[in-house]
């Protein structure tokens, strides 16, 4: 699975999604309703196999005509669109690795590539942001397809195959910390071409867990409504728990704490405004009390509306 190959499969094939775990009970429930209007969203929404393949034909084109200017760089399909989550509007996301004893500077590839990129006749539209993690932001000729091309933002190849991992390797819709149970296929100073093939070498897991996918979000909600304690603990993929917060400049008077997978920094540091974290806590509150009372996807969301928009791509 190295970046010139296609890794096979859709969202389509997601086990996590197969119908026979909507729901554990043989009459109907409001539960059971709620579980297939999750599935019946994911499944319109999804990206599909062509689509992974239109961005992966882009890839495979532009490495070749980067590696005229670098040839040494190696690029990298990464995010929503690699990972198995994606839907069919989502935007592709790149980065380009660059390996060599002096590290370069981000802002000047990405010049050399937006020059590079206006002579290309299946590129359009180049715009440089100069964000903390500057990208090259893009399109393809002719179409709505989008793409952000990043440099050596290498942890987000690494999170996009431990997303991968999870998204293709489970059967039951409640999940183990791969991290933990496998560290050696998730190791963060792993040589990052190897990142992709080491993913591959996660068996099945077997849950024993038997709530079905509308009681997993309720219950995820009133978690984070009513239980987490926000200014106590940090949420920790890695270790699949919650842990206490101490007093180290990551987690101190931070509003949201989640640990970063590999780097274990705190990717929530965004939110650094008491009025927008008020804004989030009481989302999950009034999302967690509409769901609770109706047991209906479309009192949180447009259901219906997205469904259509979707399916109009198709």
């Amino acid at each position: 699975c190295y970046p010139d190959q296609v890794l096979p499969g859709s969202s389509r094939s997601l086990p996590g999604f197969d119908r026979s775990y909507l729901s554990p009970h043989s009459h109907p429930s409001p539960q059971a309703f709620l579980s297939n209007q999750m599935v019946e969203l994911f499944e319109v929404c999804q990206q599909q196999s062509s689509d992974l393949a239109r961005k992966e034909m882009i890839r495979t084109q532009l490495q070749q005509d980067i590696q005229h200017v670098y040839a040494v760089g190696r690029l990298y399909l990464t995010g929503s669109s690699m990972n198995g989550l994606g839907c069919r509007s989502s935007d592709a996301d790149l980065c380009l690795v660059l390996t060599g004893n002096k590290r370069p500077d981000p802002i000047h590839v990405l010049s050399v590539l937006q020059r590079l990129f206006k002579t290309l006749p299946y590129v359009d539209r180049t715009q440089l942001i100069r964000a903390k993690v500057p990208i090259l932001r893009f399109r393809e000729k002719g179409s709505d397809l989008e793409f952000d091309l990043n440099v050596n933002n290498t942890m987000g190849i690494r999170n996009t195959f431990l997303l991968r991992s999870y998204a293709y390797a489970l059967n039951e819709p409640v999940l183990p910390s791969l991290q933990r149970e496998y560290p050696e296929c998730f190791n963060p100073i792993m040589e990052i071409n190897m990142v992709p093939e080491s993913s591959k070498h996660i068996p099945p897991y077997v849950s024993r867990n038997q709530s079905s996918l509308g009681e997993l979000f309720l219950g995820f909600l009133k978690y984070y409504a009513t239980c987490f304690r926000w200014d106590k603990q940090v949420i920790s993929v890695r270790e699949a728990r919650a842990f206490p917060k101490t007093n180290s400049k990551e987690w101190r008077n931070k509003y949201i704490c989640v640990e970063e997978p590999f780097e274990r920094t705190n990717v929530a540091r965004a939110v650094h405004e008491k009025i927008k974290f008020d804004a989030i806590k009481a989302q999950f509150a009034e999302s967690c009390r509409m769901l609770q009372q109706k047991k209906d996807l479309n009192s949180i969301l447009p259901v219906r509306a997205i469904i259509n928009k979707e399916a109009s791509r198709r």
